[in-house]
């Protein structure tokens, strides 16, 4: 065999492997909070079977396989809820709008096996749907809404060590975790993300049940124009907790910046819903974080090139 044959193989052989390198660790990074431990909130303890990195897809043969069953109790029955696969009434339309109830996917086409949609990235530990609503995915909306850092004198701070400026971000304490994490929530059945996304960061940040009328007349006003417009960061798979091999979590994080922090980002916060507290945070690569927030935080420092 010349040279140049046996350099090309072995390019071609260092691109194939390379390729399924890259893929496999993308994987495991979208795919690491829903896999081993216990199921979260669950009634009573819920292990989830083992599974290691190299069986997570599919089409990788797994015959000790033997993932929990569990569907919570408190969603049996829940007008917001599916029913059972088996329910005679039940025929869901997969991979598709459902009358009302959004069935597609963000990363594409999800396979259904034994009439049970299949976890697009692979195998959770955990089958039914845990304490999700939906079978397959099911949709939320996360509003990143940042403004810049700024010193007692109105001026932008800058970090000491990268000389970036400090982004902040509207961080909400979840109250079933007591994790920090993006004020967000699921998308209701027909209501498009823009409404979803003003919701939630309106009952979550600034406690819209508990304000007075004319208190709430005021921040709504502001709101509803602040939220005209936001740049997408992500769309698509979450690496939540509550994910299992038949149920996922889905979401479209948009970021809504105000340049001069004097729009929402002079608007008291304060903690409603699901959240125990909130507060405007310091975007930096030591944020710990619920679920995949860090990596939404993470694209919008990037986008507006602040300190990480």
């Amino acid at each position: 065999m010349n040279v140049f044959v046996l350099y090309h193989l072995l390019l071609a052989l260092t691109q194939m492997f390379g390729a399924s390198f890259r893929q496999a660790s993308q994987c495991r990074m979208m795919h690491f909070k829903c896999r081993g431990g216990f199921y979260p909130r669950a009634e009573n303890t819920v292990a989830r079977f083992p599974v290691p990195d190299e069986k997570i897809h599919w089409d990788i043969d797994y015959p000790e396989y033997k993932p929990t069953n569990y569907t919570a109790a408190h969603i049996k029955g829940q007008s917001w809820a599916d029913p059972e696969i088996s329910h005679p009434s039940f025929h869901p339309q997969w991979n598709q709008l459902d009358g009302n109830v959004n069935r597609k996917s963000h990363v594409g086409v999800y396979k259904i096996e034994n009439l049970f949609p299949l976890n697009p990235v692979g195998r959770t530990g955990v089958c039914g749907r845990g304490c999700l609503g939906r079978w397959g995915p099911n949709h939320a909306a996360d509003p990143i809404v940042t403004r810049w850092k700024r010193t007692s004198n109105n001026e932008i701070e800058l970090h000491s060590t990268s000389e970036k400026k400090i982004l902040q971000f509207v961080a909400i304490q979840r109250r079933d975790t007591r994790e920090w994490a993006i004020p967000g929530g699921m998308v209701d059945p027909g209501e498009v993300v823009t409404t979803t996304l003003k919701r939630e960061f309106f009952e979550e940040a600034l406690d819209a049940l508990g304000r007075k009328p004319e208190q709430l007349n005021e921040a709504d006003a502001i709101v509803a124009k602040f939220f005209e417009s936001g740049e997408t960061v992500y769309k698509g798979y979450v690496d939540d907790p509550r994910n299992t091999d038949n149920a996922w979590m889905e979401t479209v994080a948009v970021n809504f910046h105000d340049e001069t922090g004097l729009s929402v980002g002079k608007l008291p916060l304060s903690a409603g819903d699901d959240a125990v507290n909130v507060r405007w945070m310091d975007v930096g690569k030591d944020l710990e974080l619920y679920a995949s927030h860090i990596e939404f935080i993470e694209a919008v420092a990037e986008k507006r090139n602040s300190h990480w």
